[in-house]
Formats: C-alpha cells, sequence, structure tokens
C-alpha cells in the first residue's frame, strides 16, 4: 500500500479552494467589517425600550436587527472557514475566535427584542401584521416566540445567556484544537514493513485499504493518541454538557433532551421512538457483520475491519466523474436543480475539495445568507469520498434554495430537517448508479460506502444519541463523569449492535466516543437518524413516481425556517413522529445486505 503525501495548504491548486474572495476580498476587507458590524452593534441600542411603539418602528428594528445578524454570519464564516482549511495558520485561528466573539456580541446586542415582544402581547402583533404588510412575514417567527414564552427570560437574563455563547464554544474550541493541530499520530506499519502516516482527513483512506495490518496499526495509533488524553478530553466534555444544564434550569426546563428538542418543536417520543425501532431492528446489523466477515475470510471481525474493501480492485472516481454521477442521479428534480448545483461544484468553488496538512477532519456544509453553501471535506477518488460530496452538497442544495427563497428571519433550517436533505441525495445517487451501471466492482462498492454511511448514520449515531443521553442525566442528577464510565458505557451499547460477530480491544472501542465533535453539539447525533429515515423514504416516493412527490420536496426545501420541521417533512411526504420511515430503512438497510450477499455469490 502507498499514500500520498499530504500537501501544505499552499500546495493545493486553488481552483480545488473554498472562494474565500467571494465573502471578503482580503482580510483587511474582513477587519474593516468587524469595525463596521461593531459601530452597528452599538447602535442596536437605539432600538431597545422602543418595540412597543407601534408597527411601523418595529419592522425598522426588525429589519436592522436582521441586518446586523446577516453581516455577522459573513464575517463568522469567513473566519471559521479559513481556520478549518488550516488549523496550522495561527492568525486565522485567530480571527475565528474574533469571528465568534464579534457574533456572541451580536446576538448578546438584540437579546431585548424576545422579551419587549412577548410585552406586546400577541393579538397586538397580530393586527400590527395586518396593518403593516411587511410584518407579515414574521408570524411563523412570532407564534414560534409566544410557543417559547414559558422558557423566555428577563432582558437581563436573556442577555447573559447571550454573552456567555463565546466563552461557552471554547470546549469545543479545546477539542477541536487539540485533536486537530496538537494531536500527532504514530505511523501505521503495512504488511511489508512501510509506513504511513496517520492524520485526521486521512485515517479514512487507510481503514479502506486492503492491508489488514495498516489498518490495524492507523486504528491503533489513531485510538491511543485519544486515550492518552482520555482524563482531559472527558472534562472537556462533561464541562460543555453541564454548560448544557446551566441552560436546562436557567430556562425552566425540565431535562437538557426536553429543552434541546423544544427548541425546534420536537416532541421528546420522537428521539423515544427512533431509539425503540432502532433497537428492535438490532438483528440487520448482526446479519450483515456475518456477511462481511464470510466475505472478508476472516475467522472474526475487529472495528479496523469495518470499512475494508469487499473487493480487490475498488473502483477509482475522479472528480468530475463524481459530479456527473451526483448530477445525473438528481435529474428527477429539474434541470434548475442540477444545474446550480453542477455550477458550485465546478466553477463557483463551493467546495474546498482535498486534503491537506492541518485542515479539519470530516466533512461540513457551512455558509450564511448573502455567500456560497461551502462544502470542506478531503476528495481521495474512491466511492467513499462520492458519498460524502453528495451528502454535503444535500446540505447546501438546501441552505442554496432557502436562501433564494425566504426572507432572512427564515433564512436557516433546523438539524432535524437539514440531515434529510443531505441523505437524500446518497439515497438518490445509489438508487441510480446501482440501477445503471454493471461494474462490478462500482457495484460493490456503492453497496460497502452505503453500509459505511449507514454504520454511521444508523448505527453510531443512535448509539452515540443513547451515550450522550445517559451522560446528561448523570450530571443532571448531581453526578459525576470519569474517562473509564464513559469508555465503559460506549462499549456496552456498541456491543449491541455488533452482536456476536464482532472482537475488540475495551479501551481502544471505548475511546472512539471522545472522536466525535458532534457531541459538542447536545442532542445533534440522533437526528442523523430520523434525517437517514425521512431521505430514504422520500427518495422512494419520487423514485416510484409518486404524484407530487418532487415539487413537495422542493417546496421542503425551500421552507427553510418559515416552518416547524415536523411540519415541513409532512408537506414533503414523510412524518418522523411515527416510526413508519425509521421501520422503511431499516427494509433499504435489510435490502442492501441481501443484494451483497448476492454479489459476493457471483463474484
Amino acid at each position: 500500500m502507498t499514500q500520498k503525501r499530504v500537501p501544505r495548504r499552499d500546495e493545493v491548486d486553488p481552483k480545488y479552494t473554498w472562494d474565500a474572495q467571494s465573502v471578503f476580498e482580503t482580510t483587511e476587507a474582513w477587519e474593516a467589517g468587524v469595525v463596521e458590524t461593531g459601530e452597528l452593534i452599538e447602535a442596536m441600542s437605539a432600538w431597545q425600550g422602543r418595540l412597543a411603539e407601534g408597527p411601523t418602528v418595529l419592522l425598522e428594528a426588525l429589519t436592522a436587527v436582521y441586518a446586523l445578524l446577516e453581516r455577522v454570519s459573513k464575517l463568522q464564516v469567513y473566519a471559521a472557514l479559513a481556520a478549518s482549511v488550516d488549523r496550522t495558520d495561527q492568525a486565522a485561528v485567530e480571527r475565528a475566535g474574533r469571528g465568534q466573539g464579534v457574533y456572541s456580541k451580536a446576538v448578546a446586542s438584540v437579546s431585548f427584542v424576545a422579551p419587549e415582544l412577548l410585552a406586546v402581547g400577541q393579538e397586538t402583533l397580530a393586527a400590527w401584521a395586518e396593518e403593516e404588510t411587511g410584518l407579515a412575514i414574521y408570524g411563523h417567527y412570532f407564534d414560534d416566540l409566544f410557543r417559547r414564552q414559558a422558557h423566555v427570560r428577563s432582558a437581563e437574563i436573556e442577555e447573559l445567556l447571550g454573552l456567555i455563547g463565546e466563552p461557552f464554544s471554547g470546549t469545543y474550541d479545546t477539542f477541536s484544537m487539540m485533536t486537530e493541530a496538537d494531536f500527532t499520530f504514530a505511523p501505521a506499519v503495512t504488511v511489508d514493513g512501510q509506513e504511513l502516516p496517520v492524520a485526521q482527513g486521512i485515517l479514512e483512506e487507510i481503514l479502506a485499504g486492503t492491508d489488514r495490518q495498516a489498518r490495524q496499526t492507523a486504528y491503533n495509533s489513531y485510538t491511543d493518541a485519544y486515550l492518552a488524553y482520555k482524563n482531559t478530553l472527558t472534562s472537556n466534555l462533561a464541562t460543555s454538557m453541564k454548560q448544557n444544564v446551566l441552560e436546562m434550569r436557567a430556562r425552566r426546563h425540565e431535562s437538557t433532551l426536553g429543552m434541546t428538542l423544544f427548541g425546534d418543536n420536537i416532541p421528546v417520543e420522537v428521539f423515544d421512538s427512533l431509539i425503540a425501532t432502532f433497537r428492535r431492528n438490532l438483528p440487520t446489523w448482526h446479519r450483515y457483520w456475518a456477511v462481511r466477515r464470510q466475505i472478508l475470510g476472516l475467522e472474526s471481525l475487529q472495528p479496523y475491519d469495518i470499512w475494508a474493501p469487499l473487493t480487490a480492485d475498488p473502483a477509482r472516481i475522479p472528480y468530475q466523474q463524481a459530479v456527473d454521477y451526483i448530477c445525473d442521479s438528481l435529474a428527477p428534480l429539474g434541470g434548475d436543480y442540477v444545474d446550480a448545483l453542477r455550477r458550485g461544484c465546478l466553477e463557483d468553488r463551493w467546495i474546498d475539495l482535498y486534503p491537506n496538512q492541518g485542515k479539519a477532519a470530516g466533512a461540513f456544509s457551512w455558509g450564511t445568507q448573502g455567500t456560497h453553501p461551502f462544502i470542506v471535506m478531503s476528495y481521495t477518488d474512491d466511492v467513499y469520498s462520492v458519498g460524502t460530496l453528495a451528502h454535503e452538497l444535500g446540505h447546501s442544495m438546501h441552505s442554496y434554495l432557502t436562501w433564494q427563497n425566504q426572507p432572512p428571519v427564515y433564512s436557516d433550517y433546523t438539524t432535524f430537517a437539514a440531515e434529510v436533505a443531505s441523505n437524500f441525495h446518497q439515497a438518490m445517487l445509489r438508487a441510480y448508479l446501482l440501477e445503471n451501471s454493471s461494474d462490478h466492482s462500482l457495484q460493490i462498492g456503492l453497496i460497502e460506502e452505503a453500509m459505511a454511511n449507514f454504520h454511521r448514520y444508523f448505527l453510531v449515531m443512535p448509539t452515540l444519541a443513547r451515550f450522550e443521553l445517559a451522560a446528561h442525566q448523570r450530571l443532571e442528577e448531581g453526578q459525576g463523569l470519569t474517562a473509564d464510565a464513559l469508555i465503559d458505557s460506549f462499549v456496552e451499547l456498541m456491543s449491541e449492535g455488533f452482536g456476536q460477530e464482532m472482537e475488540f480491544d475495551r479501551d481502544r472501542l471505548g475511546i472512539l466516543w471522545a472522536t466525535f465533535q458532534h457531541l459538542y453539539a447536545d442532542y445533534y447525533v440522533f437526528q442523523y437518524a430520523t434525517g437517514i429515515s425521512g431521505a430514504n423514504a422520500l427518495a422512494n416516493g419520487i423514485l416510484a413516481g409518486r404524484e407530487g412527490a418532487v415539487e413537495n420536496y422542493l417546496s421542503f426545501l425551500k421552507s427553510g425556517g418559515s416552518m416547524y420541521p415536523i411540519d415541513a417533512l409532512r408537506m414533503a411526504g414523510v412524518d418522523l413522529a411515527r416510526p413508519d420511515a425509521v421501520e422503511e430503512t431499516f427494509e433499504v438497510l435489510a435490502g442492501l445486505v441481501d443484494r451483497l450477499e448476492q454479489l459476493a455469490v457471483s463474484d
């Protein structure tokens, strides 16, 4: 096995990097933007205490508020993305911290809005919206505000909760700097003694390789680095979760789970139903591990065999080909959708594509109204990278259509809705290629990629959801967290999904919880599982030619934050308050296992 040297940031062809100049031409322009935005933040005080004066004043104030938030969001995006693509660039890291600080100050400066609107009253606001037509767009915002009324505190407390955003972000920043900038990993060693560098963003390439010794030593190197700092990582996560508990108590919620789901108007029963349905269907995973072990010819699987290729000649897919595949698979959504996506990939530089030293691990899509919906990833010309690209483009197209169709107040959407759009792309891509490609190697590769994605979203993420719920509950009850207790908890939960087919080193498996940055976004992870469920249900409807399915799905993407996510998805054609979509997606998973068995027999 050979591996290319990871290039420095300045060695990457600019055409494969994100278009930072489309946000700010230079860092000096960004600095000027910080100054200008600081002045706008100070000017917000002129509106405080005035929102009850009447509909005209209220409209002017809300327009000013959202203009400020759009400006400060652009500052934050520019700074944070620059730091994400090169964590070794200390100036970029410093700007990212300042960007977060300015954003927190802006949020604090407008914290008076909610308490003052509540004081005006819902009936008065409804009457004003009829009198001043410009206020009509805020109807859902007003409804949601009064829904939250019991948990909105005084202006002073709301200001304080806004101000703590910056210091509270420090736990994630600590995790990110430790694992992406400070951690060093021992090299992996191939079966013939060759050393391979191990780093964030390229570990997956080794784990998806054919050399089992390289996979094992890379996995050991990676997990051992986290184990060496298990106590610090535990303390850091506990601090993050304690902050969530603090906010729960400040806002007078009964639990951190209830508080987090309340924000998006998602019943706690959605979480509980997902976990119950997931646990009922774990035998599907046990069957997959048995098939994988048999195909690989192993007496037992290890965690580092989860991504081992099932074919000796994995398909290689260059970036241009990947874009073509994704565009072709999404043709049912129409020419406008596909054209916008293709331009973003090939002309407008939405994507920071290839690995480089210091680049953040994983992949994400981010931007704000007024920027491109940017993507950061590490493309490696394999089928997994194609799946990741399709996934992140799902997020980006969701943002693109939202920003085109919604006013600033609704320019964001919830994570509950977001993971549907991303997984929808992958479901459409797999269906298209499994139907239209006769390449045996690509067929197996597609199922491998699908199973890797399902492993992450439909096994690891619901398991992490159970893990973080238990950890939060301990803290809510006044108990502490220790590294060994978290390791034991994660091992116990993962063992349920592995069944009897997987062997593992307990500490190395158990410390994997510490590799997930998602735990710093409380109760985010369960939404991957609901998202993949909604995505597959909606894709099945479009592929079956169900009347109105395409139009309803596009309406969902365009709705942004103008509806509660449960309602927007019902409009699209799926009800995630019921277990049906989760059960349907487990049927998709079982079908992939069946297909893998058939391909293995014909190989």
